[in-house]
This record gives C-alpha cells, sequence and structure tokens, in this order.
C-alpha cells in the first residue's frame, strides 16, 4: 500500500461526453476524496465548451483560492471518451496524468458523415506528447463485464485510484460506492472497481 500524501493539492480535469455519467464520476470521485479527509472545491472549466453534447468538470483537491481551470493547469486529466480526450490535453500540464477510456462514441457529426473520428494511434500519440504518464482503457468494453456500459466509468475512476497517482487508494473508492451508489447499482460498479484494479497492476 503506497503512503498518500493527504495534503497533496491537485487539479483534476474530466471530459466526456452527455449521457455518459460523466458528472456522476465527478460526484463520485469528490466524495471519495471527502471521506478521505482531503479538502475538495468543485472548479470550473474556463471557457466551458460550447460543442453540443460535452460535459466538462473540474475537481480541486487539497485547499485552492480559485475554482477556476485555466490551460495547462490540471495534473490530471480524466477522458471518458478518448475525442475528447484528445480535445481536453490544452487543459493539462506538461507531464500531467492521463487516464482516458479507449472506447469512442463518436459525435453526430461523425455520424452524419460531416466529420471524421480521429483514429486511436493518432490520439494516443498526441496525448504522450504531453502527458508524463497516460494509460487508454476500454471502459465500455469492461463495463459490461460488470454488468453496464455505466459502469466502464468506476474502472476508469479505479484505475486511477489503484495507480497512486491520487492522495487516496482503491480502498476509499470502494467505501464510497458502498455509501452512496444505490444499492442496485453497487454489484456491477463493485466488479468495475476489481477489473479497473487488474488493468493497472
Amino acid at each position: 500500500m503506497k503512503a498518500h500524501d493527504k495534503q497533496k493539492r491537485m487539479r483534476i480535469y474530466f471530459t466526456g461526453v452527455g449521457g455518459q455519467g460523466t458528472l456522476t464520476a465527478t460526484t463520485l470521485l469528490a466524495r471519495t476524496a471527502l471521506q478521505a479527509g482531503l479538502d475538495v472545491v468543485a472548479g470550473e472549466v474556463h471557457g466551458m465548451a460550447q460543442r453540443g453534447g460535452v460535459v466538462e468538470s473540474v475537481l480541486l483537491l487539497g485547499g485552492w483560492r480559485s475554482p477556476k481551470l485555466d490551460f495547462g493547469e490540471a495534473d490530471l486529466l480524466l477522458g471518458f471518451e478518448p475525442l475528447e480526450t484528445l480535445r481536453g490535453l490544452s487543459y493539462l500540464r506538461p507531464g500531467g496524468a492521463v487516464f482516458s477510456s479507449s472506447d469512442p462514441l463518436p459525435p453526430v457529426s461523425v455520424s452524419l458523415g460531416q466529420a471524421s473520428y480521429p483514429d486511436m494511434a493518432h490520439i494516443k500519440e498526441q496525448t504522450r506528447l504531453v502527458a508524463g504518464q497516460c494509460r487508454f482503457i476500454p471502459c465500455r468494453e469492461l463495463g459490461l463485464q460488470a454488468g453496464s456500459a455505466q459502469s466502464g466509468n468506476t474502472v476508469l475512476l479505479s484505475a486511477v485510484c489503484a495507480s497512486g497517482v491520487l492522495p487516496f487508494g482503491v480502498d476509499a473508492l470502494e467505501a464510497a460506492i458502498k455509501k452512496y451508489l444505490p444499492a442496485k447499482l453497487q454489484e456491477s460498479n463493485l466488479k468495475a472497481l476489481e477489473l479497473g484494479k487488474k488493468v493497472v497492476a
């Protein structure tokens, strides 16, 4: 078990598409951090995405005066959709960490043939140019294995907690799932938690 620095200050940027549960995942991680005794502030993104269907959120851990996140300031980027991870890279500080789903949910413009979706090799290559640490995880696929596509978000959160990047571990996330998620969602999310741990092991 790694020793976690409770006073570690971190800025976390979340990005995904509507209907994926990005804000639910943000809330779960915020509750996990609060349970672990950290000072948590829900921040806001400077110039929130104007693109339809994009969901962005920010958590600041360890005491910050301003809730605003500007370009190049996030220590950690959590991407629930790979194209949004690519688009959100401008918020990551050089050398920061990226944990992203590798399962695409193409936007409407791509579905309608008005735009093309970049291939995963390009997304990974661009991410590695900025990030000191990055992991792409088939979250949707693993979520379905655990019992629901939505629990893929917990796979991602669990992988981050298991990686040692955050000032708390998977045990804190597990406690928050048991305390805050409705009973009917717990089984699939606890399975997803185990799958996320395995990804990093």
